[in-house]
């Protein structure tokens, strides 16, 4: 226990409860915009989850899209609006200070369809009586 007569968080423990109310606001505010922006490279995408560091300096903002091949050009188009994004963040928040965004293509659903591939060619293959 601290001094206070709070225990201490460890850095590794899972994200606050205000990281993660910020991640979700992050992650409506940044879906929203990207509606309103006239760039064919992210008309397939969809915003999947963020999340906040503790100090809410960063906000990882992960997207997945229908077009598999185009991670690249999502990537680069989001660099091309992320002052906008951050700009509409703060705006929108009402946060002392908008978090830097970053942004990473969501790796979980390209896992599990590979897994499931991989299951469903491990049941079809050659069985032996």
């Amino acid at each position: 226990m601290s001094r206070h007569g709070r225990a201490r968080r460890d850095s590794n423990s899972q994200p606050s409860n205000r990281s993660a109310k910020v991640g979700e606001l992050v992650r409506r505010i940044v879906a929203g915009q990207l509606e309103g922006l006239d760039d064919d490279r992210l008309d397939m995408v969809s915003i999947t989850g963020v999340t906040v560091d503790r100090d809410l300096f960063r906000a990882v903002v992960y997207f997945t899209s229908l077009e598999n091949d185009s991670d690249d050009e999502v990537l680069e188009a989001f660099e091309e609006h992320a002052g906008h994004l951050r700009h509409e963040v703060g705006i929108q928040s009402r946060l002392r200070r908008a978090p830097e965004l970053q942004f990473r293509p969501d790796e979980t659903l390209r896992a599990a369809e590979r897994i499931e591939r991989l299951l469903r060619d491990s049941n079809d293959g050659p069985k032996e009586t």
